[in-house]
């Protein structure tokens, strides 16, 4: 063992443990490096830890981390009042930092940190710390419309910045870049951040104008490129994209299966125009089934390092925003020769699988294909096929109903076999908002999932196992889906909870498995506390992300899991796609093996954040056009449902999936405490009790379309059931009435945590990735 690796070892051990004291043996024990030699290696190198100022001698002789080296550092959450928060571990709480120890960092920036006062034993509040040091500014360009005033400090004008969680700063432009005129909506690279010199504002040159504040769309494209979304392709991308013939050629057949003879259907939203998988199945001789799944060979038209590539690798995803969609790939290849139009000859990579009565697939074959599509099937003709036996429907579709039949009978088969080994079905409610020409919207609509839909993903699911368990089993360099085991500390709380709440969870919050949750969603089924159960079982969860390593899926007790399915708006599937031809074309040996080693850590790593980013852009999109459509139902009232309780109020979800605040100060009639254990407000009087899942009606009082805040009052509150949950005396004051440090006193900016909290939470398992079937944005991309 080197001397320099052994001071190494022992300052990452005192740096992972920085409240705890050891002596040598400890240090010995957890290195396990132990005898005469070691310990004396072991006390020359903490000596000169103590030299270096990283250690220190405690007065009883033992050893532990400098306090003035705890490093840490973290993302900063900041608040309207001025402190904020440091998230800096998974696991600790997060560390406040007052106003005057923030070092000006706004809302999302990376931070260094030290701690100034340890959390306290068996107290709730967490620890206090200092910012030291901006590591990385969250913010770097900014968004919105130009306007020229009397408080310009001597710039050209400002810009004034919707985003709510830098709204409460002023931005002004200077004459160095574009003069852009008042009305223009503008781009603006930020030059200077607040500091202490000028706390409230900040300064930054107009680098491009979008649109004008009255051009129909221009909120959304705002959202677009406030989250930094590719939104024009560069002009040598569309013209590469022109270059490519609009017709399977005779020289590309060569090598491929020809499959035009199969009935082969894709099942899309009526206007989905990007149609990337095409399905058949039959039963076979033995009673088992066929399945086939045939995907658009986007990766044979997106070469390696090729300007279409590079670009399609800078988005990552397609992102659909209510009324549009910004494509991964230029239209000309989304829809058109990647897209697997009904009687067109198509390119395509092939997933059959033989699939006996138990849902165990039992063979499979992946190769490139030929095909044509036999018809272009929505959802909704299916579903008139499978539930509704349509007679119209079916005598339209003649030939093909009894495929439809045994597509039906496979699903049921696929989706008991995924929920005996354990996979985890939240069914959400996803809107649709319905727009008219000026994209103001007019309705919100909920997306009925029917068979149809729930089929496809039975199918897409399927496939997608088949693939990574192939590949894995090739121990080949490949790119996988993965949703990790959650945290033990996460499950353990969220089993003490529903403890609190009479429900009896048997498991092991260290080992807990998929079918443990299951059951505990079976055991609230169609209770008040469903919905309760739901959130907080997904706050409990982790995020699904792209890996280049076989984690496995836990929501859908998966072993092996990938996404092959959708590689017209997902760069992961394509690049599967590529290594599947690679693999195929150059076999499996150690050399080839070598060739995407080293870079699918980062692809992975990086798609999971454009993921991510147009995951927010979507969220905040759907948020505005709700908050809009809610502004012009002001004063009208409303059955909703309490989806959330905070100390600051309560969040309250209309069955068109619109959320509202119901702020604490509204809240006159009683003095309400907040009770932990229950996550209940309840009146210290007249003992009403506000929780998730109870029944409420509400009247809207207050939009606030920039901040995407829907504020309620409650009607009828003499209604609200009563409890017992308070002691019958309390002498201390746990109530919230705008002195919660966490969440502040204004309303928007409890909106603006609430949904921060919901982004971490919610998209814990890849949820709310929102299906959007109506523009091809499948519903099985929510795993």
């Amino acid at each position: 063992m080197q001397d320099n690796d052994l001071k190494n070892q022992i300052e990452n051990v005192l740096r992972t443990y920085p409240d705890n004291v050891f002596t040598v043996e400890k240090i010995a024990d957890v290195l396990r490096s132990h005898g005469s030699a070691a310990f004396k290696l072991i006390v020359q190198e903490l000596a000169s830890l103590e030299r270096d100022k990283v250690a220190v001698v405690t007065e009883d002789g033992k050893f532990q981390l400098n306090p003035d080296k705890q490093k840490l550092s973290g993302i900063f959450h900041a608040n309207d009042k001025g402190f904020g928060f440091v998230a800096y571990d998974e696991t600790a709480p997060d560390a406040y930092i007052a106003p005057d120890n923030t070092m000006n960092a706004l809302n999302g920036d990376t931070v260094d940190m030290e701690i100034v006062r340890p959390a306290q034993p068996g107290s709730d509040r967490g620890p206090e710390g200092k910012v030291t040091a901006i590591a990385e500014h969250k913010y770097t360009r900014v968004v919105g419309p130009f306007e020229k005033t009397d408080d310009d400090k001597g710039y050209i004008g400002q810009l004034t910045l919707n985003d709510k969680k830098i709204a409460k700063y002023k931005f002004y432009i200077n004459d160095v870049g574009l003069k852009p005129t008042p009305g223009e909506v503008i781009t603006a690279q930020i030059t200077e951040y607040p500091d202490a010199k000028h706390p409230d504002y900040m300064v930054g040159i107009a680098d491009e104008v979008i649109g004008s504040v009255d051009d129909p769309g221009i909120d959304i494209l705002q959202i677009v490129y406030a989250h930094d979304i590719p939104a024009e392709f560069p002009e040598d991308v569309i013209q590469a994209a022109d270059a490519i013939p609009d017709h399977v050629t005779e020289a590309e057949k060569i090598g491929r299966e020809d499959i035009t003879d199969q009935d082969l259907v894709t099942i899309d939203g009526e206007s989905s125009k990007d149609l990337d998988d095409a399905v058949t199945a039959w039963k076979l001789p033995n009673g088992n089934y066929h399945l086939g799944v045939h995907i658009a060979d986007v990766s044979h038209y997106v070469q390696p390092g090729s300007a279409i590539d590079k670009e399609a690798f800078r988005r990552g995803t397609s992102v659909y925003l209510t009324d549009r969609v910004i494509p991964m790939l230029p239209r000309r290849l989304s829809n058109g020769i990647c897209s697997l139009n009904e009687g067109q000859l198509r390119l395509c990579m092939s997933c059959e699988m033989e699939i006996d009565p138990s849902g165990n697939i039992i063979k499979h074959r992946i190769h490139p294909s030929l095909m044509k599509s036999t018809a272009r099937m929505t959802y909704t003709a299916v579903n008139n096929i499978l539930e509704s036996h349509d007679q119209k429907t079916m005598d339209r579709y003649e030939k093909l109903v009894p495929m439809f039949e045994t597509m039906g009978e496979l699903h049921k088969i696929l989706y008991k076999h995924r929920k005996a080994r354990g996979a985890i079905d939240f069914d959400d409610n996803e809107a649709e908002i319905i727009v008219d020409e000026k994209g103001h919207p007019i309705d919100i609509k909920l997306r009925v999932r029917g068979t149809a839909e729930r089929m496809i993903e039975s199918f897409m699911l399927a496939a997608n196992e088949t693939v990574a368990k192939h590949y894995y089993e090739k121990h080949v360099p490949f790119i996988y889906r993965v949703h990790e085991t959650p945290d033990a500390d996460r499950i353990r709380t969220f089993f003490e909870t529903l403890t609190a709440f009479g429900i009896n969870v048997k498991g092991d919050p260290e080992h807990v498995t998929p079918k443990t949750l299951q059951n505990v969603l079976k055991k609230v089924a169609g209770k008040p506390e469903e919905m309760m159960v739901s959130v907080m079982l997904l706050r409990s969860l982790k995020q699904a992300r792209y890996a280049d390593q076989s984690l496995g899926h836990f929501g859908l007790a998966a072993p092996f899991y990938t996404h092959f399915t959708s590689p017209i708006r997902r760069y992961p599937d394509t690049m599967v796609h590529r290594l599947i031809h690679y693999y195929q074309d150059n076999g499996i040996n150690d050399e080839t093996k070598k060739r995407y080693a080293n870079v699918l850590d980062e692809i992975a790593t990086t798609t999971s954040q454009y993921e991510r980013r147009a995951v927010d852009a979507e969220r905040d999109t759907d948020s505005m056009k709700k908050a809009e459509y809610m502004n012009d139902h002001l004063g009208e009232e409303f059955d909703g449902v309490v989806s959330s309780v905070m100390k600051f109020g309560l969040f309250i979800e209309l069955p068109n999936t619109v959320e509202g605040l119901v702020h604490i100060s509204r809240m006159n009639d009683d003095y309400y405490q907040y009770v932990e254990q229950f996550m209940a407000l309840v009146g210290r009087n007249t003992r009403r009790t506000y929780k998730m899942g109870q029944a409420i009606r509400v009247k809207v009082v207050n939009v606030d379309v920039k901040q995407s805040a829907v504020d309620f009052d409650i009607v009828d509150p003499e209604k609200t059931p009563q409890s017992n949950m308070l002691p019958k005396r309390t002498y201390h004051n746990n109530n919230y009435h705008g002195n919660n440090e966490r969440h502040g006193n204004s309303s928007s900016n409890s909106h603006s945590n609430h949904s921060n909290n919901n982004s971490h939470n919610n998209n814990n398992r890849g949820r709310n990735n929102n299906s959007h079937g109506n523009n091809g944005h499948r519903s099985h991309n929510k795993h």
